[in-house]
């Protein structure tokens, strides 16, 4: 993985079929550079290709969760994408889609960019004392990386003006009320709040947890639940999973009284 003074810009850690994520530039609060975009993107990759991982953990080392941009790398003409990899989008993250479950594991200071982040994951745990916004109109920017794009599909279109147009922070009990998170809990137990959430999806069958995402995410594509091509795209999402190994053993284990044996195939 990519280093940042000679530690690695990001970690993967394994954990049963967890895969725990760690941004790894705690000096400078998780801020995203060019190293960092590369090591997320390639622990994605790696995630999307260990068929033995079947959920992934996004957390961040020390007191934050991801401060955002590097603006130090921006001003001084850094490149912070990855380079090789520019279709992976922001820390080598918001444009890179992975049908495996990701849970953004939120410690601590996650203000734009990192809030990016977060509106890109498929679940979240947060701290009581952190906060989520777009303060990027106060900076004489736009939030590019997907959060005006992704915050208004995930709460009430005037909740998601208000936020983007103000620029003023989220506390994280109003972050639940809205349902941008799924858990608010001490900052000492977000991991593992967010590894427990991992474990249980993690112990269903993984095909099937796959094509669930997959399918909720690829019906925004269409304009009505009523519309025959939604249907014929869950169907085909279906197909493959209903001739899968693990869609017969999933009724054999019920009936057998005993836990599934997943094979993912």
């Amino acid at each position: 993985m990519s280093t940042t003074n000679d530690q690695p810009a990001v970690t993967l850690e394994r954990i049963g079929h967890t895969a725990l994520i760690t941004l790894n530039r705690p000096d400078a609060m998780n801020a995203v550079n060019a190293a960092v975009s590369i090591a997320l993107g390639n622990a994605l990759a790696e995630l999307a290709a260990d068929k033995d991982l079947r959920v992934a953990v996004v957390t961040g080392a020390g007191r934050a969760f991801c401060a955002g941009a590097d603006l130090k790398a921006l001003a001084s003409g850094q490149n912070i994408l990855d380079a090789d990899h520019p279709e992976r989008g922001f820390a080598g993250f918001v444009q890179h889609f992975v049908d495996k479950p990701i849970i953004a594991a939120v410690n601590g200071f996650a203000l734009g960019g990192g809030t990016e982040i977060v509106l890109a994951s498929d679940l979240a745990v947060i701290s009581d004392q952190a906060k989520l916004g777009l303060p990027e109109v106060k900076r004489g920017l736009v939030a590019l990386a997907g959060g005006l794009i992704r915050l208004p599909r995930q709460i009430p279109l005037k909740l998601a003006l208000e936020v983007a147009l103000t620029g003023d922070p989220i506390d994280a009990e109003t972050a639940l009320r809205w349902g941008l998170v799924n858990r608010v809990v001490p900052q000492e137990q977000v991991v593992e709040t967010a590894l427990a959430l991992a474990e249980k999806i993690g112990t269903n069958a993984p095909l099937s947890v796959q094509a669930s995402k997959r399918i909720i995410y690829r019906a925004a594509e269409y304009g009505s639940e009523w519309h025959d091509d939604v249907w014929s795209m869950n169907m085909a999402e279906f197909g493959p999973v209903l001739r899968s190994a693990d869609a017969m053993e999933g009724p054999r284990a019920f009936a057998e009284k005993r836990a599934p044996v997943w094979r993912g195939e």
